[in-house]
């Protein structure tokens, strides 16, 4: 039976604004990707991001470019079609993980598998999620938390007053926190900044450093009180050998990386080399969050919450109790379109 591959852009608004040292987000633009045979049909993402040159132009130049491929490849095993495909999209990834996903759904569908059964038991423990917390003035960030209880917070940091932020934070809540900097510190604050927020019930330190800071973050890890995350260091399945020298863990991404397929890959490497394995999200909907969820019993650390920053969602699916995911009894990634 022949398969089709199809795409519509969405513009998902946001709850409030949302701000990381780079750029600000009221309102994210999507691309969600169906492929099906008419009898079982699977739904990927991707979002357009500056900082990675992803835009609507050029999800939809390479969607298009791939499209006659993915359509007559009904019957190839997902790792086997994104090896053809990925020669193809060397510089666009985030399309790629939109059509990876896509894909694993509908293959897990026509299967009559959950996704995430083809490396896990149906009930393995999976870790609770992050909310983050962007960066705003010091009473809207303190009002989100108010108005989100939960029991992990990721604070976005990158400002002239980082550790005061964490110390007014922590006077309203006990929740664990997970700092973000998005490479705005220096070695010698990361250093300083990590035995002030050791105190502070700070988990660890997501990206401190420039990504092209190798030296820094050697000096960093050999010194810091808390274990360092790679973000923006840890892209694609090359440089999780590069992060082993410099880094406790590393931070996948699915946009980054290109989807399951090769994030399942990273997870196998970074484990040999003892590795501490998170997996984070863009701010997306349902559909790609529930996507990402699949991988949720391979990991140490999760930030998932992309669908719960909007305002308005586009789909069903995954949801979450107090950061404990609650997959829905369905095939697949189990997604259900909701907007047309």
């Amino acid at each position: 039976m022949k398969i089709a591959l199809s795409f519509q852009f969405f513009d998902l608004p946001l709850q409030h604004p949302f701000t990381i040292s780079r750029y600000t987000v009221t309102v994210q633009k999507t691309v969600v990707v169906t492929i099906t045979d008419g009898v079982h049909t699977g739904f990927g993402e991707a979002t357009a991001n500056p900082y990675y040159h992803s835009t609507p132009e050029r999800l939809t130049q390479s969607l298009l470019k791939i499209k006659p491929f993915v359509d007559a490849s009904a019957d190839l095993h997902p790792a086997i079609l994104w090896n053809q495909l990925a020669p193809m999209l060397p510089e666009d990834y985030f399309a790629l993980c939109a059509v990876d996903i896509a894909y694993w759904d509908f293959y897990s569908r026509k299967h009559s598998k959950t996704l995430r059964s083809y490396w896990s038991e149906e009930n393995a423990k999976t870790p609770v999620t992050s909310y983050t917390i962007g960066i705003d003035s010091l009473p809207v960030m303190k009002q989100k938390i108010l108005e989100k209880p939960w029991p992990i917070y990721k604070i976005k940091l990158g400002t002239a007053n980082d550790l005061a932020i964490v110390k007014s934070l922590r006077e309203i809540t006990e929740a664990v926190f997970r700092i973000d900097a998005n490479c705005a510190w220096t070695a010698e604050q990361t250093i300083t900044n990590a035995n002030i927020l050791k105190e502070l019930n700070v988990e660890f330190i997501e990206q401190p450093l420039k990504a092209e800071d190798a030296a820094g973050m050697k000096w960093v890890r050999q010194n810091s009180v808390l274990p360092i995350i790679a973000d923006e260091s840890c892209q694609r399945e090359e440089d999780v050998w590069a992060c082993s020298e410099v880094f406790h863990g590393i931070n996948i991404k699915l946009m980054k990386c290109g989807g399951i397929t090769p994030a399942l890959r990273m997870i196998k490497v970074a484990r040999e080399n003892r590795l501490l394995v998170m997996a984070g999200c863009m701010t997306e909907s349902t559909v790609g969050i529930s996507g990402l969820c699949q991988i949720a019993p391979l990991l140490d650390y999760l930030d998932s919450d992309g669908a719960l920053l909007l305002s308005a969602d586009i789909a069903e699916g995954v949801t979450f109790d107090f950061g404990k995911i609650v997959y829905p009894n369905a095939f697949g990634t189990g997604v259900k379109r909701t907007a047309k």
